[in-house]
């Protein structure tokens, strides 16, 4: 009896581990429809059919747990193992976390449809509004472009303001640098002997140039002369 209550419960573990997998996989295409960025306004026939397979996995997997523990509660205290236990506590939450998933989803893909529908009915009117009102879409089309002009014109105030706060940038650095010229001349004319050293170091400059061009005249004069 113990073998048979043993070999019952690992078939039904093995059942319902794999409905548990398959419970995955399906949850990971239904989520999809959930994350679209465009929910049709009805729902799919795709969308009713994996709703409907997971629906009926969860209650499968429902009797299967019943089983279980109706098999777990025939078995006498000391061949019920505390691993059974906590194996079919362990089925048990992954069903219920499970069932609030589906719903949280379902929730998530009603709330989408509705704002979808919402928007579409709000567009609906705005154009059956415009069609019976032509002068008055003219208008607001009118509007439309005054206001992209406005920005279009804000655009360029702000490249031109930018562009005046750079050249005045420029200005000011200019100033500031023709300043600090000031006062390092400034700075140097009120030094003592600071002028005498400057003409000095001028006139060897002359000095040296006129003796480097008397010597590259002389040099030219011998070369015409022993030609």
């Amino acid at each position: 009896m113990s073998t048979s209550a043993g070999t019952g419960w690992a078939q039904l573990r093995q059942q319902a581990r794999s409905l548990e997998t398959q419970t995955e996989t399906l949850f990971h295409t239904y989520s999809q429809f959930a994350s679209s960025s465009s929910v049709p306004p009805k729902p799919t026939e795709e969308e009713r059919k994996i709703e409907a397979q997971i629906e009926d996995i969860l209650e499968r997997r429902e009797s299967l747990i019943s089983q279980l523990a109706r098999l777990l509660d025939s078995e006498s205290v000391l061949t019920a193992s505390a691993l059974k236990q906590n194996n079919l506590s362990r089925h048990r939450e992954i069903l219920l976390d499970q069932r609030r998933e589906l719903s949280r989803l379902r929730s998530k893909i009603t709330d989408a449809r509705n704002r979808a529908n919402l928007l579409s009915n709000v567009r609906s009117d705005i154009d059956a509004y415009r069609s019976s009102n032509p002068e008055s879409a003219e208008a607001e089309y009118m509007l439309d472009e005054r206001r992209r002009i406005d920005n279009s014109h804000s655009v360029v105030d702000g490249v031109l303001s930018q562009a005046y706060a750079i050249n005045e940038n420029f200005g000011v650095q200019r100033e500031t640098l023709a300043s600090i010229n000031r006062r390092i001349v400034g700075a140097a004319s009120q030094i003592p002997g600071i002028n005498n050293l400057m003409s000095r170091i001028g006139a060897k400059k002359r000095r040296d140039g006129i003796i480097l061009g008397s010597f590259i005249a002389l040099c030219f004069l011998m070369l015409l002369f022993f030609r």
